[in-house]
Order: C-alpha cells, then sequence, then structure tokens
C-alpha cells in the first residue's frame, strides 16, 4: 500500500464512501493518515445527577422517565425526555436524530455519557451517548479518537479504515535528523502517527502530539525560511512617489490620522520609494485603523501607474471593503472590481480579461485572487488583511502574480513579541497602537451566569438609546447540530424576552454567503438590532453603532479570539461595553478573563495569554483564527515552536540546504491541510 493510493484501495470503502471521504479532502490513503482525530473520549466512573458539575463529560446511569417527544425548530429536529438515578431528574436532549424513538423507551436503565449544561435554571444533558450496562463496561478507560465527519459517514467507519494502514505506518522512514529527536525526547515519526489514532492514555497521546506539532511548526518554519531567502533584498521594479490625491484625501476626512497611522504610512512610502521592495508587515490593534492606511498606501500605488491587490479570508469583509473602497477612491478615477468565489462565471471572465488589459486599477476579493486565471497587467502591490488566515503558500501565490510587487500584510491579531520574532523575522514591522481620538475605552465586566437577566435589561436599554448588540454563543466543537442549535434556540428565546419592537435574528457558519451577507446588510442597517451570532462575525465586520458584546460561556474562547470578538464593538464615538459571562468558576478562568477585564490593549492581552498557558499545556483551548495549524497553537505549544524555530536556525548555520528535510509524505497531500499563517 502507497501513500497516494486511493482511498478506495481500502476494503469496505465503495463509491459512496468514497465520495463521503473526498467531502473531507481525503482521497488518498495517505491524506487519510493525516486526518488526525480532532477529540478523544474517555469512559470514565459514573457519578449521580446531583454530583455531576456543569460543563463536565460525566457518566450517569438512570432510568428514562418519560416517552420521547420530537419538535422542530427550521430544520432542526429535537428530541428530549427527562431520566432520573437515585438522587435527582434530569432533562435530556438530542439533535437530528428521530430515530431514537424507536430504540429507546420509558422505563428502560441505560449509562449516559455527555456534558451537563444550565438551561432555564435546569440541569440538561445534550446529546449524549447511551449504552448498555455490558457496552459500557467493555470501554471504560479507553480513549476513543472521534473524528471530523460529514453526514453519512460514522466515526465507526474511519476508525476501520485507520486500522487497515496500520502496516503503511509501520513502514514510514523518519525525515527529521535522529539527533533532533533525542534533544528534544520526541517519538519516531511512525510511532507518534500510529498512537495518534490509537492513544492507550493522555500521557501516550501528548508524546504523540508532541512529536506532530513539532513536525508542523518545523515545516512550517522552513517554508517560511524558503520565503526569507528569495526576497532579501528584492529590487525595487516599483518606485511609487507620494501623490496629490494622498494629501487631499486625507485633508478631507472626518476624523484626523493618529500618530501611529502617520507613521506606519511613512515607513511604507520610504519602503515602496527606495532601492528594494517593500516586504512589511503592519501589526494593529483592533480599531487602530489598518484599513484607511492601506487604502493610502494603493491609492499612492495606483497615481504611479501600476495595479494593487487586496486580498480578505471572507466574502462578506471582501464586500465591506470593496464598498468603503469605492465610496473614498473612485472620485480619483480609480477602477475598483471585486472578486469573489461566489461571483458569476460571466462577471469572472469580464475581470479577467479587464485585469489583464489594466482596465481595473485595485482588485479585491478572497482566495479567488490566486487563482490561476487571474493576470495583472503591472502589479505593484499585494496586500492581505487579517494575513493569519492565509497558508503561507497562498500568500505566495498572490505575490507570484506579479514581478517582484510590494507586499503589505495586516494583522488586528497581537503577537507576544517572543513568539513574533519567530513567526515575522522576514517582515519589517509596524506596529500601530494608538485608537482614533473619537473611541471611547470599552468598559468589560466579568460576571457569573445569575448576571443574565441584568445584562438583557442593560441590552434592551442600549437598543432604546438606538444602538445594536451582538450576543456570541459558546463554540461546541464536538456537534455543528448543538452549535446550530444553540444560536437558534438562543435567539428564540430572546425573542421572548426583549420587546416585540426589537429584531433580533442569528448568523452561523453553516449559512451560505448569499443568506450570511443578508443578515449583515440589515444589521449594518440597523433592520436588525440584536445579532446572535457564533464567532463567524469575530473578522472586520464594522457596525459603529454597536455598542454592546455579550459572550456566554466566555472561558472556552482563547483570550486573543475574546479580544478579536470584543473589537466589534467600540468602533464609533459612543460608549461600549463588553460583557463576558463566565459558566465555569474555576479559578484559572477567573484569572484568565480578569486580564480582559481589567485591559483592553490587545499587546499587552498577548503577553499574559502567553503567561498563563504555561509549557506542555496539549489540550488548553486553542486560539481559533490565530494561525491555523492541525494540531499546534503557538500559546500551548509555544515551547515546541521555539525548538523547531532552534532547529532551523542550527541547520542553516550548518549551510545544511533545510530543503532536504521537508516532509516528503506530506507533498503528495491536499494544500488544505498545511498550515496556515
Amino acid at each position: 500500500m502507497k501513500f497516494t493510493d486511493s482511498i478506495d484501495t481500502l476494503k469496505g470503502v465503495g463509491e459512496k464512501t468514497k465520495k463521503l471521504f473526498h467531502k473531507l479532502n481525503v482521497t488518498t490513503v495517505g491524506e487519510l493518515v493525516y486526518l488526525f482525530p480532532h477529540r478523544y473520549l474517555k469512559y470514565d466512573d459514573m457519578v449521580t445527577v446531583s454530583e455531576a458539575k456543569v460543563g463536565e463529560r460525566v457518566c450517569i446511569k438512570a432510568r428514562i422517565q418519560s416517552n420521547l417527544k420530537v419538535s422542530k425548530i427550521r430544520k432542526l429536529s429535537i428530541i428530549t425526555t427527562t431520566v432520573k438515578d437515585e438522587t435527582e431528574i434530569l432533562s435530556v436532549k438530542w439533535f437530528n436524530m428521530p430515530f431514537l424513538q424507536k430504540i429507546l423507551y420509558m422505563g428502560q436503565v441505560y449509562y449516559f455519557v455527555g456534558t451537563i449544561q444550565i438551561k432555564n435554571g435546569k440541569k440538561v444533558l445534550e446529546q449524549p451517548e447511551y449504552y448498555t450496562l455490558e457496552q459500557y463496561e467493555s470501554m471504560r478507560n479507553t480513549y476513543q479518537p472521534v473524528y471530523p465527519l460529514v453526514e453519512g459517514l460514522s466515526n465507526k467507519t474511519v476508525q476501520k479504515m485507520v486500522s487497515q494502514i496500520k502496516p503503511m505506518i509501520e513502514t514510514m522512514k523518519d525525515y527529521v535528523p535522529y539527533e533532533i529527536l533525542r534533544k528534544y525526547d520526541l517519538l519516531p515519526l511512525n510511532e507518534a502517527l500510529w498512537l495518534i489514532h490509537h492513544p492507550t492514555s493522555e500521557e501516550i497521546l501528548a508524546k504523540a502530539m508532541k512529536r506532530l506539532i513539532f513536525n508542523e511548526f518545523f515545516e512550517f518554519l522552513i517554508d517560511l525560511q524558503g520565503m526569507k531567502n528569495s526576497r532579501v533584498k528584492m529590487k525595487n521594479c516599483f518606485v511609487i512617489q507620494p501623490c496629490e490625491e494622498e494629501r487631499q484625501l486625507i485633508e478631507e476626512l472626518p476624523y484626523q490620522l493618529t500618530n501611529s497611522q502617520k507613521n506606519t504610512l511613512v515607513e511604507i512610502k520610504q519602503d515602496m520609494a527606495s532601492s528594494y521592495a517593500m516586504n512589511r508587515l503592519v501589526q494593529g490593534d483592533v480599531g487602530s485603523g489598518k484599513t484607511i492606511v492601506a487604502l493610502l498606501a494603493l491609492l499612492c500605488v495606483v497615481k504611479s501607474g501600476y495595479q494593487g491587490a487586496l486580498m480578505v479570508p471572507t466574502e462578506v469583509l471582501a464586500k465591506q471593503h470593496y464598498e468603503s473602497f469605492s465610496k473614498e477612491l473612485e472620485r480619483f478615477g480609480i477602477r475598483i472590481a471585486l472578486l469573489l468565489g461566489s461571483t458569476k462565471t460571466k462577471e469572472k471572465k469580464n475581470i479577467y480579461e479587464q485585469l489583464k488589459n489594466h482596465e481595473i486599477d485595485i482588485l479585491i476579493g478572497t482566495h479567488a485572487l490566486i487563482q490561476e486565471k487571474v493576470e495583472f497587467a503591472h502589479l505593484g502591490l499585494v496586500v492581505t488583511d487579517e494575513q493569519h488566515r492565509f497558508g503561507v503558500k497562498q500568500r505566495e501565490r498572490l505575490f507570484r502574480k506579479g514581478q517582484q510587487p510590494h507586499v503589505l500584510v495586516m494583522s488586528a491579531t497581537p503577537i507576544p513579541r517572543t513568539l513574533g520574532l519567530i513567526l515575522y523575522g522576514d517582515l519589517d514591522i509596524s506596529v500601530m497602537k494608538d485608537m482614533p481620538a473619537n473611541r471611547l475605552p470599552i468598559k468589560n465586566c466579568v460576571v457569573d451566569t445569575s448576571y443574565r437577566n441584568t445584562a438583557y435589561k442593560f441590552i434592551q436599554g442600549e437598543v432604546e438609546k438606538g444602538h445594536q448588540c451582538y450576543v456570541i454563543c459558546p463554540m461546541v466543537e464536538e456537534n455543528e447540530a448543538l452549535e446550530l442549535e444553540s444560536v437558534t434556540e438562543y435567539s428564540e428565546m430572546l425573542k421572548q424576552i426583549l420587546p416585540k419592537e426589537i429584531e433580533v435574528a442569528y448568523l452561523h457558519g453553516k449559512m451560505s454567503q448569499e443568506e450570511k451577507q443578508d443578515i449583515m446588510d440589515q444589521f449594518s442597517k440597523n433592520q436588525i438590532q440584536v445579532l446572535v451570532s457564533t464567532t463567524v462575525i469575530e473578522v472586520g465586520i464594522n457596525v459603529p453603532n454597536a455598542t454592546v458584546m455579550m459572550v456566554e460561556n466566555a472561558e472556552r474562547f482563547g483570550l486573543a479570539q475574546l479580544h478579536q470578538l470584543r473589537g466589534r464593538v467600540g468602533r464609533g464615538n459612543q460608549q461600549s461595553y463588553c460583557i463576558f459571562i463566565q459558566g465555569n468558576q474555576s479559578k484559572v478562568a477567573t484569572e484568565r478573563l480578569n486580564v480582559l477585564k481589567n485591559s483592553n490593549d490587545g499587546f499587552y492581552i498577548a503577553e499574559e495569554d502567553l503567561k498563563l498557558r504555561g509549557p506542555g499545556d496539549f489540550f488548553g483551548i486553542r486560539q481559533s483564527g490565530l494561525l491555523h495549524f492541525q494540531l499546534g497553537d503557538i500559546y500551548n505549544h509555544a515551547e515546541i515552536l521555539s525548538w523547531a524555530n532552534e532547529t532551523v536556525q542550527t541547520l542553516k548555520q550548518e549551510n545544511t540546504d533545510i530543503n532536504q528535510y521537508k516532509n516528503p509524505y506530506l507533498n503528495t497531500i491536499d494544500e488544505n491541510l498545511s498550515y496556515h499563517i
């Protein structure tokens, strides 16, 4: 069996199962090896209902007290019943599993395994697994891998397929020198790859993760080193001079640029007028005004006779930038186009043709900008916004659309200095800390769940003043149906609590681009006053009229991500507020959230977040959106990142061709599996 063999060479994979695996970007046997479990289930001793702690995964032995009932919220079917042990009655709920009515009956005793939540003041067990006594005993003290799935593909099917590839994994050769493995106490590659699919203890799992996380960082830093080597002091092919239009636009802005914005603009203009091409990162805190800096840089590039490109991670953000850029720049005769994955084929063809003929000056869009058919006539400046969401290869692909264009990358995610030196070593860095003069500091509070009703009254009061509010529902990584239900049910509940004239809507990642855009358009126009959302609103949404951000179960998020979310408010000249609802009252959770409560400085928060993690925190909270590695997290695994960096630097000093240490197996795997920065 070879890495490049089709997935249907495995026993039990027919045409239907093959298509389901393809939806997970698993087309070959090798890709299955790197389809890592996203969590593991451990089956411990049972507890009583009264002992069960909210937010923790527990096993409860109980008798079903009532017949199962089915209700519907749009396309979501919800099955409910009650169970009882010797201490208490407990509500139980499943989603999209109507067949349970034919399996579970009143009077039966089962082991129920799941996470206790509080809903409307009562304990609820949501989406629990259910086992007979014999079934549960057979799984005690084992670690069961849980894989990312698509509808129609079961976890058991994936487990069966993985078990077939053990002989191939055992024959894989290591590509990292033995001395490095010994120095950092890393497992051989084949051992780590097998154990991540079949761990026997938390300690063994941590060892497997340590090796594979090292691989991810090592691979990433080799690629980054390649970018550094290719861009060292590149000749400036596009000398950009200051233009009169830039001065005019700055004078006409309804606000004064901050000192940070002015200094960053000076640095950018010096770069673009120097002998060498610009390669600069603008690292600005949330709301510091990076977009206008990019706009002014692009204006100068166009007025020097060249083209510019702006790539952003989401269609909603791309449309937002397109509208604001058009409003500011079209009066200067600048031609701007928007290119998205959802753009109709005929319109795409027109854009390709106009771009090639230099009939478009600035192209704004998503990953669609790096498609093969996109050709620029004279690309002088490439800007990537929220750049940590793009892969190294994606950034490089956009850069290759021109002949050594200037590069400006922007990030609203402050990263601790020690990590920044590793991750951004190839870039000149401009830091923007100042906030616009009309921005008032956000007022923060961290409260427990008993404060909810007070928070709802506060939200009502803000809406009555003409303002708008966000409510962020907690992440539910294990189950998309649960997350969807969390958002839809929460918005239904708010509609009952708040006055009828207050329009409440919801937003989640499963919606189509059209649906998301429609909701955001309505919210921007204040046709929706309260928006209940998952973290899909985290990136770049700009509604200056929104003054309240309420985050449920805030302890489930990383601090950098919470700071990003908080940045959706405080964008106008009104006082804004952020309410962090803390579901878990542990000392560690309180300590972390108090960092946010006491500071609005993203750079300080990033440093404190790193301190609070500690080495070896393999299973800590991940920072969503902050460097997309499969397993690695630069906060939880900062020490391993430094090991990988030390290794790359040592090999470089030895004049070794470090590309020979790239993973030969990953070269056969779809780029979707690669890390992102």
